[in-house]
């Protein structure tokens, strides 16, 4: 550390540490030509006392102007920001990675403190303490609801956010952005709506976003790793507005992708569509496995078995549950005002899944790569409505759709 140097004289800033005026500069800060307001000291003491937390200012600056730092780089300035990784579910946090018989490529990065959601939006009953109270004991784990009119236009407006949010996050998609990154585009654009990111604390899942890379199926983690040029990711949203829950997710390329990864995406594209195009009053929730798994094996793939689609409403997750794969042992018949999500997840080895020590992330037991598309439904009298389908306005990622 070296000492600080004189600012301009007619410097109006703020010391960094005390908020005194301040007329001394970070040399260092001046070399990489970061703004002086985060650069400002009143005196060496106060530069001295702040080292420790300024001094990451600068690494964090360098890995911004590379674009991308090594893996090292980008974990070392987690760390001195104070990220951590993720245990137990959520409820503990390590500076070190944990240790896993990793089955492919990826490895967790530290990640970020938890998201603030301002007073005045509505929250579901885990925000504060990350329990669910009403979900778990609810009869509607048993039963289907049937929707009324106006629950059935609350959960149009809602999706219809949800939408706009997946969307914003899908535009964000690049080389080189963290996927805590679009964990911000989602927190912030759910909060500009009005609504509040479902997953946040949900049995204490740290983040608002769900980002699953390449072999992750599921439920990865927002983190400091910045996607690479040749990834593909899934980000799943849910929205919780006006009472109710809207819930979608998409596999999007990253940079330019190998022509086994595009089919794979494409693949689970049409698993959905495939799906959705059945869904109408009588067809039994079985039948979603079945339609599913035809496609999916005749194009070489492998139908995940632990995770389900799900009934969606006034709760995140209720009945029905509905299996992706074939021969399963789903109850039930679609009935007119029933909503609840498709999702699923495809892989280019194996169906089986491994967790990752976070209790959160299952990845592919192979460790090759897994796609998943979900779109939030509600059954009509004569078929379907999506109700969390792309509009006029949504980014055109998917190449066989502009075909």
């Amino acid at each position: 550390m070296d000492g600080v140097s004189t600012a301009p004289a007619e410097s109006t800033l703020s010391c960094v540490r005390c908020g005194k005026p301040a007329h001394l500069q970070c040399p260092k800060c001046v070399e990489l030509k970061l703004p002086r307001e985060g650069a400002a000291f009143c005196t060496q003491d106060c530069f001295k006392e702040s080292w420790s937390s300024h001094k990451s200012v600068h690494l964090k600056a360098k890995l911004s102007a590379l674009g991308t730092g090594t893996p090292d780089e980008q974990i070392s300035s987690a760390l001195n920001e104070g990220w951590l990784y993720c245990l137990k579910k959520g409820q503990a946090r390590t500076s070190k990675l944990p240790h896993f018989d990793w089955t492919g490529a990826l490895r967790p990065y530290p990640m970020s403190s938890r998201r603030i959601v301002p007073e005045h939006i509505d929250k579901p009953d885990w925000a504060i303490d990350g329990i669910p109270k009403i979900e778990p004991n609810s009869d509607l784990q048993h039963v289907v609801e049937v929707k009324t009119p106006e629950q059935i236009e609350r959960m149009r407006e809602t999706c219809r956010i949800a939408r706009e949010v997946l969307d914003a996050a899908a535009r964000a998609i690049r080389p080189g952005i963290t996927t805590d990154e679009i964990d911000k585009v989602v927190h912030d654009a759910t909060i500009a709506a009005g609504g509040y990111p479902s997953p946040l604390n949900y049995h204490f899942f740290p983040k608002s976003c769900c980002t699953s890379v390449n072999e992750v199926i599921c439920h990865g983690i927002p983190d400091a790793r910045r996607l690479e040029d040749g990834d593909i990711v899934n980000v799943d949203v849910t929205v919780y507005y006006k009472g109710v829950h809207g819930d979608l997710n998409e596999t999007y390329f990253v940079g330019n992708v190998d022509e086994a990864s595009k089919q794979l995406v494409q693949c689970t594209y049409e698993c959905l569509e495939k799906a959705i195009s059945i869904v109408k009053p009588g067809v039994r929730f079985r039948e979603v496995g079945e339609v599913i798994n035809r496609h999916a094996s005749m194009s070489g793939f492998s139908v995940v078995k632990s995770y389900c689609g799900h009934g969606i409403g006034e709760l995140f997750h209720c009945a029905p549950n509905i299996p992706h794969y074939g021969r399963n042992k789903a109850v039930g018949v679609m009935k007119a005002g029933q909503t609840f999500t498709i999702e699923p997840m495809i892989n280019a080895g194996v169906w089986r899944d491994r967790m990752w020590p976070d209790g959160w992330t299952a990845v592919t037991a192979d460790g090759k790569r897994s796609a998943q598309f979900e779109q939030t439904l509600l059954v009509t009298d004569t078929g379907v409505e999506v109700l969390t389908g792309r509009l006029p306005s949504s980014p055109k990622m998917f190449p066989w759709l502009s075909a």
